[in-house]
């Protein structure tokens, strides 16, 4: 065996259709380019151009803390019963130990404050392997309304050798939520994009594909849940001097398109989830003349945001949470008011005569 670093990422949400996903998948290629990587997660795929080593978990079920694309039929981490947060523990327990003894990592670096923590605590005691846990903070609302996920995640916060939120104001919400006696080990990080591959590029095809050529469109692009207020952008839609493309998959979706027929709103195209095809969704941030992320909650950061910014699009986004970290309103971008279909639209079409 080498002398170099052996690095073990525990993901856990599929590597696609979501911000932690994403940011785990580019992470782990990343880092791998120096170190020996490997990484459990409900995903089956190889990470493509990487040296990452892929340990899939099987999910009893799958669940999440909002929702998530690529399990339509998914349910709630609030949702679910004391039994089967039992069982969600001892598969995540079981493929992390699996991993552990045949990998031998020197440090393991979870994603989430839980529950995959709960199995780096277990590992710490018994292997003697340090952990860190990135908050990426869609994690929090349903710890701070379900109080059974509170002490073992305080427990796996207290033992973490680093914990890392990726904005000052996930931060804060942490404390919030799990206390702060564990402060001196936090360090922000935000979360990045690799701008090398998030970049302008041609969009020829895309005007050619969606007959758009000549066009002012404006893009959202994320899970389809009550979270992303993407219901408030389809209001907005009659008033916006353009097309308006949806790109994402989510509960939401049978509503909203429900909302674009009764309401016969003729300028809004959902295109669904795009999976692993970054390339597409890079083609759309820069064929867009506006991003928009209508958040009615606390994002913690919001990684599309980042990603629409590195193809050089300026973006129109609810003040909340995380989000005044990147954007700078008026610079690079428009604050709107949350819920406000009215002040969206104004927006959007101000960035599409500038």
């Amino acid at each position: 065996m080498d002398n170099k670093l052996r690095i073990l990422y525990l993901q856990t949400f599929p590597l696609y259709g979501s911000g932690s996903g994403t940011y785990a998948r580019y992470l782990a290629r990343e880092v791998s380019k120096h170190y020996e990587v490997a990484m459990v997660a409900p995903d089956h795929r190889q990470l493509t151009n990487s040296n990452v080593k892929m340990y899939p978990i099987k999910m009893p079920f799958n669940v999440s803390f909002t929702g998530h694309p690529e399990w339509k039929n998914g349910r709630l981490y609030k949702d679910i019963s004391h039994r089967e947060i039992l069982t969600i523990y001892k598969s995540f327990l079981n493929h992390t130990v699996d991993a552990v003894e045949d990998f031998h990592p020197n440090i393991i670096h979870v994603h989430h404050a839980f529950p995959f923590s709960w199995a780096a605590r277990f590992v710490k005691s018994t292997y003697q392997i340090p952990y860190i846990i990135t908050v990426h903070g869609s994690e929090l609302p349903t710890a701070q309304k379900d109080k059974r996920y509170l002490a073992l995640t305080m427990d796996a916060l207290r033992r973490a050798r680093r914990i890392i939120p990726n904005s000052f104001y996930t931060k804060e919400w942490l404390f919030k939520v799990f206390g702060d006696d564990y402060r001196r080990r936090v360090r922000v990080i935000p979360g990045g994009v690799d701008i090398n591959k998030f970049r302008k590029v041609a969009t020829d095809d895309i005007d050619q594909q969606f007959n758009i050529a000549g066009e002012k469109i404006v893009v959202f692009a994320g899970k389809l849940t009550v979270y992303k207020g993407v219901k408030y952008l389809v209001r907005a839609a009659k008033k916006i001097r353009g097309k308006v493309f949806i790109l994402g998959d989510g509960p939401e979706r049978k509503n909203l398109e429900k909302m674009v027929k009764d309401e016969k709103v003729s300028n809004v195209k959902f295109l669904g989830h795009f999976g692993d095809d970054t390339d597409f969704l890079i083609k759309f941030y820069s064929r867009a003349n506006v991003f928009v992320a209508p958040s009615v909650w606390d994002e913690p950061l919001g990684l599309v945001i980042l990603e629409a910014m590195a193809c050089e699009t300026p973006v129109v986004v609810t003040r909340k949470g995380g989000i005044p970290l990147a954007v700078k309103d008026g610079q690079n971008g428009f604050f709107i008011k949350p819920r406000n279909s009215q002040d969206m639209a104004e927006k959007i079409n101000t960035l599409f005569n500038n």
